[in-house]
């Protein structure tokens, strides 16, 4: 029993040594670490357009519908119309705001609360630019642009049936095709192009936000290959102050006539100058017909060919409304059939002005204008006469204009024939809000 009692004894000492040496290990480990998570609000992105901080107001964007005017959009956005009408008179000499056109963007920027009246109306007419009416305190009118990014880009084509046919295909806008009617107006016929004929071009695309296409800048220069025979044009400035430019060829040579081919864009001859054409209308006999018509759809415009002084514009007989314009003491046209005239006898007008729109007055079976050319009193066929040129660029600037071109001909003659759109440099233009 003693023994037993003994054995006890030593087994309870060597646990309490045992417990005792468990606690002094777990004192000399390290302390617990407590760590504090501290949780941050992230701040809101700052969102700014039209040189307001977007964050500060309710945003509400729509657009115009037909028939709705400035008053009711205010109305609907809890301003009074008394309040509408000071706004609209103290506007009025910025925007007449009866202009507003359906389809238009607007943005209201309202009051951040629970009243949501509105403080600021944005009217967008275009892309780039906007009309802003703030009657937040007072009442302010201004207008502003938006940052517009150009972009310099090459492309090329081959045409196929047309050159707007050629764009179309490459989905290039169609502007291109009028900026290249327009540059070789007086020097190649865009009736009568042929298969085959090749285009490039290193022109301007406008962006804002670097996404959102706001158009078409300058062709600063374009290769057109026609019946096998290479035509450059180079845009160059030759008066800075003025801002006075025009296109050249590789030579300094002007490419302007002083008559355009033709007084519409894109359309047809579908009856040319003959002395000698018999009408079945009239049992088969000669009736001459002294001018070139050109087929058009009803109110396509016709552009006087070339700067004139207009000395008829009224209607008259089988001509209907037609105009005249006196160029010099040699050379007059004449533009029958038109539906309406938009000059009037002892206006100046310039090469390219609209002077009316494509009719059927007068003896006509359809739509056309019936284009008559005269030199020296007397009618000939436009096509067969050889037409002067129009000053060539100055002697002291063809030093400069051969050095401005080379790079751009460079860049040029290394665009593939086969269609390539790419983007070869990069400018910026910022317009002031």
């Amino acid at each position: 029993m003693q023994l037993h009692k003994r054995i006890l004894r030593y087994v309870n000492k060597i646990a309490l040594i045992f417990i005792g040496l468990l606690i002094f290990n777990s004192c000399k480990k390290d302390p617990v670490e407590v760590t504090e998570t501290i949780i941050t609000e992230e701040k809101p992105k700052i969102i700014e357009e039209f040189g307001y901080v977007l964050n500060h107001y309710k945003v509400i964007r729509d657009t115009i519908k037909s028939g709705e005017s400035f008053g009711e959009i205010l109305d609907r956005h809890h301003i009074e119309y008394p309040t509408i009408y000071k706004i609209a008179e103290a506007a009025k000499d910025t925007f007449d705001i009866r202009k507003l056109r359906a389809g238009k963007p607007y943005t209201i920027l309202a009051k951040n609360d629970s009243t949501e009246q509105a403080q600021v109306f944005i009217y967008q007419p275009n892309k780039v630019e906007y009309l802003i009416v703030d009657f937040t305190d007072s009442i302010q009118t201004k207008f502003g642009r938006k940052k517009v990014t150009t972009l310099t880009k090459t492309a090329s084509g081959i045409i196929k049936s047309s050159l707007s046919e050629a764009i179309d295909s490459q989905n290039l806008n169609y502007i291109l095709a009028l900026e290249m009617a327009d540059i070789y107006a007086w020097t190649i016929d865009f009736y009568h192009l042929q298969k085959g004929d090749k285009f490039k071009l290193i022109y301007e695309q406008k962006y804002i936000d670097d996404t959102v296409s706001v158009g078409i800048g300058n062709i600063q220069a374009a290769y057109f290959e026609h019946k096998n025979i290479p035509l450059y044009a180079f845009n160059f400035v030759t008066d800075s102050v003025k801002n006075i430019n025009d296109y050249y060829d590789e030579n300094a040579k002007t490419l302007r006539r002083k008559f355009l081919k033709a007084p519409i864009k894109f359309s047809r001859i579908s009856s040319r100058y003959n002395l000698k054409r018999r009408i079945k209308y009239y049992g088969n006999k000669i009736r001459a017909h002294k001018g070139t018509d050109f087929a058009a759809n009803i109110g396509t415009p016709i552009m006087s060919t070339a700067n004139g002084t207009v000395i008829a514009s009224t209607y008259r007989g089988g001509n209907g409304n037609y105009v005249k314009i006196k160029h010099n003491s040699t050379y007059s046209t004449q533009y029958l059939h038109m539906k309406k005239r938009n000059v009037k006898k002892g206006d100046y007008v310039k090469q390219g002005d609209v002077i009316g729109w494509v009719g059927m007055t007068g003896n006509t079976a359809g739509p056309h204008v019936c284009y008559r050319f005269w030199k020296n009193g007397k009618q000939v066929d436009p096509f067969k006469q050889k037409l002067p040129s129009a000053a060539p660029i100055k002697e002291h600037l063809k030093e400069d204009y051969l050095t401005f071109i080379h790079p751009l001909k460079d860049t040029l003659d290394s665009i593939p024939s086969k269609y390539i759109e790419t983007t070869f440099t990069e400018k910026k233009e910022l317009y002031s809000k």
